[in-house]
């Protein structure tokens, strides 16, 4: 049952949300949906990452609130190098932040999904601004395939995430169709113990 269906059976969000999609998904999206109106955002050339510079970001991937001092150790470079290392992977837009990793369902958003949309062509940037709104959204995505975009989000429980896939989603115009995919259990591949040690300082 596509979204579109369950809105006019009025059945709660389930497993079976994920199947093929509905009116309106013949038009013709692709994977440039959007594309050539995408805002032009000067890009840096690549760096090409060396061993050490891989392992840093694999180390501060873990853990963000590791020292200068641990990372150092970690990678078998002095602090000054691995201090000198982390400030250049960040100024060359490499690593683009430190964040913490939040385990959903202890915060109280015990229902997670993945949701396909159909949209209409060349709208990818009035879409994606609304989807920034969204509550809970975790994750959008322009992709290339059956659908067009990808979004994960993360709500409280299925009543509140049918409510915002039939209620808020369907109501953007550009929206063609949508497909929920509900995540029963997931792994995070970076999850480690956490460590004790402060934000990333010189020390």
């Amino acid at each position: 049952m596509t979204d579109e269906q369950m809105a006019g059976a009025g059945s709660a969000t389930g497993p079976g949300a994920g199947s093929a999609t509905g009116p309106g998904a013949g038009s013709a999206t692709g994977p440039g949906a959007g594309a050539p109106g995408a805002p032009q955002v000067p890009q840096l050339p690549p760096r090409p990452l060396d061993p050490i510079d891989r392992s840093i970001v694999r180390l501060l991937q873990a853990d963000g609130r590791a020292s200068i001092r641990s990372v150092a150790e970690q990678v078998h470079v002095s602090r000054a190098n691995a201090y000198a290392r982390i400030n250049r992977l960040i100024d060359d837009g490499v690593i683009r932040g430190f964040t913490a990793r939040v385990n959903h369902e202890r915060a109280g958003q015990g229902a997670s999904a993945y949701i396909t949309l159909k949209i209409v062509q060349n709208s990818w940037r009035t879409v994606r601004e609304q989807l920034r709104e969204l509550p809970g959204a975790a994750h959008i995505a322009l992709v290339s395939g059956d659908f067009d975009v990808l979004l994960l989000v993360h709500t409280p429980d299925n009543r509140t995430l049918r409510e915002l896939v039939l209620t808020r989603l369907q109501s953007i115009p550009e929206v063609l169709s949508t497909r929920t995919l509900l995540v029963f259990e997931e792994t995070d591949l970076l999850a480690r113990a956490p460590a004790a040690g402060p934000t990333i300082t010189e020390d």
